[in-house]
């Protein structure tokens, strides 16, 4: 006999609304009040008649972030089955992710499914690709500053903290000091191609590749939660195997980049943590590598191009 788990949701709009609890669960659910700080809300156009039925609105609430203001609203206590039709009734706008109560008290919520679109301030942690190296302009990661920045001055920054050669261990001891200063409501990883190419990744592919980057991700993950951030996981690119295979006494190899990849795309999804895959855009592209492995100044912006179009 299996027994439903017991769950807490964050809402600040339609789901703390009886008639609409009703609707979904059958019953209204037990509620307490609860907030968030670091977050505001704005309104989101709603166009699923079923969802509209439901509610009787066609806009409804999702969170942005926003430094030193607080939403209130109240944690709902849920079953499996009440959750999973909590999940049904959002819209593809939102993602349920975790987040962390005024309290200090984890919770689930739904946020943006665009995690970036969200964000205000940023922390990238990295390699080389990351840090921008072979581009004089900065990479993919100066482009989606600049683009950040210019959409809210006054609010947004992007802390590009990636440091070439950094693999997914080293990111994970280096980040913790790194995070008070800035104030961060995203942490953005995108680090790990270097780990495929260890001479211990030999053997990492599978269940040994999953156990590996789930220590260090979910090490990044509580991190983040302890600073009030939202983790998000950038997957490694493609790289040109043939150019790469040895590389500064590193091998390189597409099998083990895949390994990594589907690694991390496997935690993410497990754990409701987002997962950025840069593979697609640049693969078959070495045109657009320098040496098989660093874009070039246009595999970065095709890098942002792609980055900009996720989760619109």
């Amino acid at each position: 006999m299996t027994t439903s788990r017991p769950h807490t949701l964050f809402s600040f709009g339609t789901l703390m609304d009886e008639q609409v609890q009703t609707a979904l669960f059958g019953h209204a659910v037990p509620t307490s009040p609860a907030s968030l700080t670091g977050y505001t809300t704005r309104p989101l156009p709603i166009t699923d008649p079923s969802v509209i039925a439901t509610s009787g609105l066609d806009v409804h609430l999702t969170l942005r972030r926003k430094y030193g203001t607080v939403v209130e609203g109240a944690v709902l206590h849920l079953t499996d089955e009440d959750l999973a039709a909590a999940d049904a009734y959002e819209v593809d706008d939102y993602a349920r992710r975790r987040v962390r109560l005024s309290s200090g008290e984890s919770a689930w919520a739904y946020l943006d499914a665009d995690p970036l679109r969200s964000a205000a301030r940023i922390v990238v942690v990295g390699d080389s690709i990351a840090y921008g190296r072979c581009d004089p302009r900065g990479g993919w990661t100066a482009r989606l500053a600049a683009d950040h920045i210019a959409a809210n001055e006054a609010e947004h920054r992007v802390f590009n903290l990636a440091i070439p050669g950094s693999t997914l261990r080293d990111v994970t001891e280096q980040t913790p000091g790194l995070l008070a200063a800035r104030l961060p409501d995203t942490l953005l990883v995108a680090a790990g191609i270097n780990d495929s190419a260890l001479p211990v990744a030999a053997a990492q592919t599978g269940d040994d590749a999953l156990a590996y980057v789930a220590d260090r991700l979910g090490a990044l993950a509580a991190t983040a939660f302890s600073h009030n951030a939202r983790l998000v996981v950038a997957g490694p690119i493609w790289l040109d195997e043939e150019r790469t295979r040895d590389y500064e006494g590193l091998r390189f190899t597409e099998e083990r980049a895949l390994a990594l990849r589907e690694a991390a795309r496997s935690w993410c999804e497990e754990n409701h943590v987002d997962f950025l895959d840069l593979w697609e855009p640049l693969r078959k592209r070495t045109d657009l590598l320098v040496d098989g492995l660093h874009p070039n100044p246009e595999g970065h912006r095709v890098l942002h191009q792609h980055l900009d179009t996720l989760g619109r």
